[in-house]
């Protein structure tokens, strides 16, 4: 081992502690700049290994006295059947996957301090999260001395990574594409009173601060680069490489790719450079990705408020590296197509809209991920749906090709209702009771939430609560709490009643029409009777049958644990409709009419905006219907038969 840390020391022998760094973007820090990361990689494209040195600049701004570190060393999620995340994934799953030479995994040769200290043996492998002792994804760094509030520390890390072929969970090459995502040793978050560092789990996304990246990236020379921040400088190295120096201010973490297959598209679009990266043999849909693009920028600026970068990259993966795509990072985003994708079929541009919009829920807003995914997940999700609807139409938002339809909306409905009550959304991430239960809730159950709490209060309220949200809490670590206190004072109302019941209980949502009946009212026999009529006194004649008055009932019941306040429309055969509206918080409620018509049937919910009601289905019924399913029931087949030969 001691062969290769010296090697990786003499390639990077001219790496001094501070590095050369090109000019600022930002006129002034935009964030607490608390992780910052001076980075030189080398990519060997034939064994797909990285061979970097990084040095850290730690600025103390915790208010506590530190003595330990902790650092993700999140490539170590695939480094064999042992890890956690694989456990989580599914043993065979990756054994299929990667066969013999697919694993990746990331070795922390040396750390040394900026006056040269060596600490490598000062750190070991820690566990928080399980009793997994093969699990190598968190590395905890005891320090020679004490980081008081308000200093500084300097560390110099020494690694080699491995990625994972083909790509899992974001990471990974396949043949001449790389994707190069969580590959550094990265260093949790002090939050709240002690460290954040949480093993990498099959669910779990991510938790980091915000910094300052300079990363020199070192690939072959035919090689097109996209990456987090903008580029400064490419040096031809005179060997066959070339190297790129990147540079990101005010993000919480770095990516990056290369390809020598990558056809590049731009495009300015408000005050955002665009760079779509396209594969070469599905580069006629770079102006849909950049479209698509341009949409996403117009939507979010427009709606909840600035995008402070200056560009915007879109990857498109590779075949056979569709594990990369679909995932968001500072300023690059992947997406995800196949060749002869038709124009009707909006699944580009809902990956490209959602991952974007990460850059606003998770980017902007640092949530932790691993804790409290909603925030990210169900918030972007919501966006998503709304973005979607608003381009295409709420029939055709994802769906409009020769004659199909299809809807981003109904599609959240289909994948919430199929575990809609297996956990509280308000869970760690490792802790759902699966990865569907997982998807159901953390996103679907959440976006569906705000969705209905959108129609609750109006589209303009709910974008002020998010607007003043990102406003609030821009380049900072906010939580559950924080959200619902903007959410509180910015509604017109206290919504504790309604985030107590989406977050933190597994209650699902139903109303029904339970019964519906209608009868004609009989009057007594004889001349001269007064009916009364709502208080209104007529004189009747038996003779005069015009006059016929009918007692209806309809009957609602809730089914679910979730309270929400629903109308109710109930139609009558003459085209009266009458609107009630209950709080729903019964377990049922009766409405009786007395009317001059017969009662036609009732609708619970009869525009459809509480879409977290898990079944749609039980919202209607029509006395027409209720007296088959009577029939049904009771008499069996010759009283069906009757109803169908007279139903009144």
């Amino acid at each position: 081992m001691r062969g290769r840390h010296l090697i990786i020391a003499l390639v990077f022998f001219c790496m001094a502690p501070a590095m050369e760094t090109g000019p600022e973007i930002f006129p002034r820090p935009l964030s607490p700049r608390i992780a910052n990361y001076d980075i030189k990689v080398k990519l060997d494209t034939e064994t797909r290994t990285l061979e970097a040195r990084q040095i850290l600049h730690f600025k103390n701004k915790t208010g506590a006295t530190l003595s330990e570190m902790p650092f993700h060393l999140y490539l170590n999620a695939f480094r064999n059947t042992r890890s956690t995340f694989i456990q989580e994934w599914g043993v065979e799953r990756a054994r299929k996957e990667f066969g013999d030479d697919g694993w990746g995994h990331i070795e922390v040769g040396s750390i040394t301090t900026a006056d040269g200290r060596d600490l490598t043996g000062r750190a070991r492998y820690v566990r928080p999260d399980d009793d997994n002792q093969y699990d190598k994804t968190v590395l905890l760094l005891d320090l020679p001395g004490e980081i008081k509030p308000g200093s500084e520390i300097d560390l110099v890390f020494d690694f080699t990574a491995r990625l994972p072929e083909p790509p899992l969970a974001r990471s990974g090459a396949k043949k001449e594409y790389f994707f190069v995502s969580q590959w550094f040793p990265k260093i949790g978050v002090y939050h709240e009173g002690e460290w954040n560092c949480h093993q990498y789990h099959a669910n779990s996304e991510f938790f980091a601060d915000f910094g300052v990246y300079n990363v020199w990236i070192t690939v072959p020379e035919d090689h097109v680069v996209g990456a987090t921040g903008l580029e400064f400088d490419m040096t031809d190295n005179g060997d066959g490489t070339v190297t790129h120096y990147y540079r990101a201010e005010d993000v919480h973490d770095f990516v990056w790719t290369s390809s020598p297959r990558f056809k590049e598209f731009t495009k300015r679009c408000r005050d955002v450079d665009i760079r779509v990266l396209m594969q070469k043999e599905r580069s006629y849909q770079g102006g849909r990705h950049l479209e698509a693009a341009c949409h996403a920028v117009t939507y979010f600026q427009d709606w909840y408020g600035d995008y402070p970068f200056p560009n915007l990259t879109v990857v498109d993966p590779r075949r056979g590296a569709m594990a990369s795509g679909g995932m968001e990072y500072p300023t690059l985003i992947t997406a995800g197509t196949f060749f002869g994708m038709p124009k009707g079929v909006h699944a580009v541009e809902m990956l490209i809209i959602h991952e974007f919009g990460h850059n606003y829920w998770y980017h902007l807003v640092a949530t932790n991920e691993f804790e409290e995914a909603w925030l990210d997940e169900g918030i972007n999700t919501y966006s998503e749906i709304k973005i979607l609807h608003d381009l295409y139409g709420p029939e055709t938002s994802m769906l409009d090709f020769m004659g199909l339809k299809g809807d981003d909306m109904q599609s959240r409905r289909y994948s919430y209702i199929r575990m809609p009550d297996a956990d509280p959304v308000m869970r760690n991430s490792w802790e759902y009771y699966s990865r569907g239960s997982y998807g159901s809730l953390a996103y679907s159950k959440s976006a569906l939430g705000l969705l209905t709490l959108d129609y609750y209060l109006g589209g303009q309220v709910m974008r002020d609560i998010l607007r003043t949200y990102l406003e609030r809490y821009r380049f900072k670590h906010p939580d559950t709490e924080d959200f619902l206190e903007v959410a509180n004072e910015v509604a017109p109302e206290n919504l504790d009643w309604f985030f107590d019941q989406l977050l933190y209980t597994n209650h699902v949502l139903d109303y029904a029409v339970a019964g519906v009946s209608t009868r004609e009212i009989k009057p007594p026999a004889g001349y001269g009777y007064t009916l009364d009529l709502g208080g209104e006194k007529i004189e009747k004649d038996p003779k005069d049958d015009k006059k016929k008055m009918y007692e209806s009932e309809v009957r609602i019941r809730r089914l679910g644990g979730f309270k929400f306040p629903v109308e109710i429309e109930v139609e009558f055969e003459d085209g009266e409709v009458i609107n009630e509206k209950w709080d729903g918080k019964e377990l049922w409620k009766i409405y009786e009419y007395r009317r001059p018509a017969r009662l036609k049937g009732a609708e619970v919910d009869p525009r459809e905006k509480v879409v977290l009601d898990i079944n749609f289905e039980n919202n209607k019924k029509t006395v027409a219907e209720q007296k088959l399913e009577s029939s049904f029931k009771l008499g069996g087949y010759p009283a069906m038969l009757k109803f169908l030969l007279d139903p009144k």
